[in-house]
């Protein structure tokens, strides 16, 4: 059951709103897998799902569909979403884990091979 909704507050920090979307862009990949095959869900959604708790700023309406809730949801109702599909894992994946099965945006940078460090710069 959502929660009521939160006293308005102010406006959120855009770089919290970018945060947001691209998990609510991952979360909605992960969903897509069929539940037998899904990986857990990453621990880097916690963060964003216990800081936006309390945000009674509107969901944009395509955010919501992809989080299935209604229209004029809040943030902290998709929030909520994120905090209950975490609540119950015992374990949380690498990001390399994770990256496997959920085609990720970023994923190319991720995947990058390890360089050896250049210890040159720092005298012993």
């Amino acid at each position: 059951m959502l929660s009521s909704r939160p006293k308005k507050g102010p406006s959120m920090h855009p770089a919290a709103k970018l945060q947001f979307a691209r998990i609510v862009d991952e979360f909605a990949r992960w969903r897509a897998i069929p539940e037998p095959e899904r990986p857990p869900a990453p621990a880097w959604w916690w963060g964003p799902a216990f800081e936006m708790r309390d945000a009674a700023e509107p969901l944009p309406a395509a955010w919501s569909r992809r989080l299935r809730l209604p229209d004029g949801a809040r943030f902290a109702e998709a929030a909520l979403v994120l905090r209950q599909t975490l609540a119950g894992q015992d374990i949380l994946p690498w990001p390399y884990d994770f990256s496997r099965k959920v085609a990720s945006t970023d994923s190319d940078v991720r995947d990058l091979p390890v360089q050896p460090s250049d210890d040159s710069a720092f005298p012993p």
